[in-house]
């Protein structure tokens, strides 16, 4: 009864391993997809040129915009963004076109020094036109601690995250002005820090997620084979012996 009792207990064991290692492949080819349909909207993205209103408006994740506006006081410095191997910050700073619609802006990447003395930044001021790639806003890891943190220069704040209520908050913005995608600048304009128009930054690519995946399903038939190879072999111990003739 007891042999019993540990058989099945094991069984659950690797059924519950095998599962949660399945769980764990079938998100990480969600990933994959996810990723890989962004990067397959910037072309078309490219072909057509909205308002930052109607682009606003649209369903498609990624949006190309040409618009003329003005941009509002504050900046945000977004941490842990990496360019190049290197550690740095992004700045952004929010906009708002002519018919009202208000974006945060990417302006570029700057380093952070080892002893984390943040740069001196220079806002942008008065009426500009931008343009550039309607996005989502780079990867950020863990939600830990608050989103900002003020610094020493009036109206900058450090983000290690930036939620768009609490961005609006920060900036002196109404509740539900930000959205959560933002505006990469195109790299041709003048002005700025260092800047691309890269998706995927700070993140995996698509091909890291299925190999990943490829291991978590594998680490899953890897159970299941040796809990079946331990069966087999608990099941030849308990068969009586065989008269040879």
């Amino acid at each position: 009864m007891m042999r019993k009792h540990t058989r099945l207990i094991g069984w659950l064991a690797a059924v519950v391993v095998i599962v949660c290692f399945c769980q764990l492949g079938r998100w990480q080819l969600h990933r994959m997809h996810d990723k890989q349909a962004l990067l397959d909207q910037q072309l078309p993205a490219r072909a057509q040129t909205l308002t930052l209103a109607k682009a606003q408006a649209a369903r498609a994740q990624l949006r190309w915009v040409d618009d003329h506006g003005r941009f509002l006081p504050g900046t945000l410095l977004l941490d842990n963004q990496t360019r190049e191997g290197r550690a740095g910050i992004k700045v952004y700073q929010p906009f708002r076109s002519d018919d009202g619609a208000v974006v945060l802006v990417d302006l570029g990447w700057l380093p952070m020094p080892g002893d984390r003395q943040l740069p001196t930044i220079a806002p942008r001021d008065g009426e500009a036109r931008v343009a550039g790639l309607l996005a989502p806003p780079p990867a950020t890891g863990l939600a830990l601690g608050p989103a900002f943190t003020a610094t020493a220069q009036p109206g900058v704040w450090l983000a290690n995250r930036m939620p768009p209520d609490e961005a609006a908050a920060a900036l002196s913005l109404p509740p539900g002005t930000l959205h959560s995608p933002v505006l990469r600048l195109d790299p041709a304009l003048p002005g700025g820090y260092a800047r691309d128009l890269e998706l995927l930054p700070n993140t995996l690519p698509p091909s890291r997620h299925l190999g990943y995946a490829v291991q978590w399903f594998g680490l899953a038939l890897t159970v299941l084979i040796v809990a079946l190879v331990l069966e087999w072999r608990r099941r030849r111990r308990g068969q009586p012996p065989t008269l040879l003739p």
